[in-house]
């Protein structure tokens, strides 16, 4: 059967690709230090657990509302007013199956053919085929790293037309855990406030995996005349490391999202019932779970960092936020491999790494970002310094003239 041509114009995600490559070659025996996989290593918080097994005990295993149950929309509006200080009706929420999910049905909700949407690079990889599969057209604006892999107001600007949509704001940001300061936020909105025509759709779902002072701010707080062109997106998977639980959520005008729950109640109906209770409990319970791998995440970060700067010919900016390193590579593309082979692209180089030292990263080209990879520490110190070691061995090994 032939397929639609909306499924011919995006392809699989990038990292889903490597993280299955990856498997493969486990399979067959091969010791592999994986540093792609975008999810904590740790396991669910026990009293989130205790809270879907309860659910399930309970009989809560039911449909629930498209939006949500009751005590979920209760509890993400109650961390949205804690956070930030903002405020959010029922009408003005929705649950969907990840943060994923939510982002988009945003998009199937609001793009029409042409419409444009401004993605600033590096960007996480599914923005641009999100938008490819429901019409619109990615704008993809280069955020180098000489202006800390954000966009700044004088690009935003120039970036926008009449068919602009919405502007992704990712922060922090994955591959580059970059995030934006409320002053830069502040400088966007400036902009934004001149375009009514444009929405924000905000991906704060590392906001609380967060190393500097303060919480990471939102947009929407910043700038609360941006309040009804502002689509926040979060969830549980990151912070509480509940990836396989799918549940995710977003905050905004009442019109988007009574058009995304109406998408919703014929896609899924509603997302699962026992998600929601585990959701819920994470949200509303302690938080001692996130105050403590923040602080494990935030030293594997410094040990990865330091091992990156101490390899010649590698370098890297340190994370603001997430469990990301994005790793300047540029010196070696060009170079050649001791079987004579050259390295000509970013992609190359992270063969090379897989094929001779066994250690899997991603490659910058998936992000937009052409001379980097990406390295997750989402896992432990241990595998982040043998394969820091290794990536250095493999580095060693390139010279400039085939042998």
């Amino acid at each position: 059967m032939n397929t639609a041509e909306r499924v011919r114009r995006i392809k699989p995600s990038p990292s889903t690709a490597a993280a299955q490559r990856v498997r493969e070659l486990k399979s067959q025996g091969l010791t592999i230090l994986d540093l792609t996989v975008g999810e904590p290593d740790f396991d669910t918080p026990d009293h989130v657990k205790a809270a879907a097994i309860e659910a399930v005990e309970a009989g809560e295993t039911k449909y629930t509302p498209v939006n949500g149950t009751p005590r979920l929309r209760a509890a993400i509006a109650g961390k949205l007013r804690q956070r930030h200080g903002l405020e959010y009706t029922d009408s003005r929420l929705t649950v969907g199956g990840g943060a994923k999910q939510v982002i988009f049905l945003a998009l199937m909700a609001t793009l029409d053919e042409g419409d444009e949407v401004i993605v600033p690079a590096p960007y996480w990889v599914s923005y641009p085929d999100m938008v490819l599969a429901n019409d619109g057209t990615p704008v993809i604006v280069d955020c180098p790293e000489t202006e800390g892999f954000k966009l700044t107001p004088g690009r935003l600007r120039s970036s926008i037309t009449d068919r602009t949509r919405w502007v992704v704001l990712n922060t922090p940001g994955n591959p580059t855990g970059a995030a934006y300061t409320t002053t830069e936020l502040r400088a966007l909105a400036e902009v934004l406030l001149d375009h009514p025509h444009v929405g924000v759709l905000t991906d704060e779902i590392y906001d609380e995996i967060w190393y500097d002072d303060g919480d990471q701010p939102s947009l929407a707080a910043v700038e609360p005349r941006l309040a009804d062109r502002v689509f926040l997106t979060n969830g549980v998977s990151k912070t509480y490391a509940m990836t396989g639980w799918r549940l995710g959520y977003g905050a905004g005008p009442e019109d988007l999202v009574t058009a995304i729950n109406t998408l919703q109640s014929q896609i899924s109906s509603c997302p699962s019932s026992i998600s929601q209770a585990a959701a819920a409990a994470a949200l509303t319970g302690p938080q001692d779970f996130v105050r403590d791998t923040v602080e494990v995440y935030r030293a594997r970060r410094d040990t990865t960092v330091k091992l990156i700067g101490e390899t010649p010919g590698l370098s890297c900016t340190t994370a603001s936020g997430g469990f990301y390193l994005l790793v300047n590579c540029r010196q070696f593309l060009g170079r050649f491999t001791p079987a004579g082979g050259r390295i000509e692209s970013d992609e190359d180089f992270t063969r090379h790494l897989l094929e001779t030292q066994q250690v899997a990263v991603i490659h910058g080209s998936a992000y937009g970002a052409p001379g980097y990879f990406r390295i997750s520490f989402a896992t432990s110190t241990e595998i982040l310094t043998e394969a820091c070691a290794r990536i250095a061995a493999a580095c060693a090994t390139l010279s400039e003239r085939p042998s």
